[in-house]
């Protein structure tokens, strides 16, 4: 499945919950704040803006946001809560398409999906760290949150890994390791009614923190910072998921 086929109307249009999972304000908070303060007063671009879930509350205190999205079902959505002069979003890949300008900040944020893992080669992610680099100021920085592969918690001969179990939801991965890639399995059901489940499944090549910073040397940065989320919890080996923050030189 192409990554334009995935993100389709039935998804763009169940995407958003306000108040709740990704949209809950102990979870959007901390990361809005961050990404303010990364800004320095400068412009924001964001890779894969989606439907504007981080975008449109950091447009809301006061920072120019830019966007580029692959899906137009998820920019449509994105369009009944901010127009194109509000924040203005170029349509195509975040590992090729050109924003005009230069931004001091550029992101990937981490959603259900892991945005920078669904890029399935490691010379698309290296070519999206490098279009990350062409849209710097000198001194910019590019943040990107992910998810750490649970490889440890996957016994010898076993494909799966069963990530989160609660009321109507069953997320798990399958990984295959050979080649680095990994397929996550969503199922949502009506735990009472006994229904059948729905799913949807998407693709991903998963990085290890390490790659991730060979990827930023590649495209001329260096990192700055590395914390288990974005209120800054310390990076350590038992965490989840991190928030990488890269720098390009002062000057250029």
């Amino acid at each position: 499945m192409l990554r334009r086929e995935m993100w389709d109307d039935q998804v763009a249009q169940g995407y958003d919950s306000p108040g709740t999972g990704m949209f809950a304000p102990e979870v959007l908070g901390p990361t809005v704040d961050r990404l303010v303060e990364l800004t320095e007063g400068g412009r924001a671009l964001e890779f894969a803006i989606g439907t504007g879930r981080v975008a449109v509350p950091l447009a809301e205190r006061g920072v120019p946001v830019s966007g580029i999205e692959l899906s137009q079902p998820m920019l449509d959505q994105l369009r009944t809560k901010a127009d194109e002069a509000a924040v203005p979003v170029v349509v195509g890949d975040m590992a090729a398409v050109r924003v005009p300008g230069e931004f001091q900040l550029v992101y990937l944020v981490y959603l259900v999906y892991n945005t920078l893992s669904n890029l399935l080669t490691q010379a698309e992610q290296v070519a999206c760290f490098r279009n990350a680099a062409r849209h710097l100021e000198p001194g910019g920085r590019f943040v990107v949150e992910l998810w750490v592969p649970e490889l440890r918690a996957l016994p010898p001969g076993q494909q799966a890994v069963v990530w989160e179990s609660a009321a109507g939801y069953i997320g798990l991965d399958t990984y295959d390791v050979l080649r680095q890639q990994v397929v996550s399995h969503h199922f949502r059901f009506d735990a009472e009614a006994g229904r059948e489940a729905s799913l949807l499944r998407s693709p991903h090549r998963y990085i290890w923190p390490a790659e991730l910073d060979l990827m930023a040397e590649l495209a001329g940065m260096k990192l700055e910072s590395r914390h288990a989320d974005w209120t800054g919890e310390e990076f350590t080996a038992e965490s989840r998921s991190h928030v990488s923050v890269y720098r390009t030189a002062a000057t250029l």
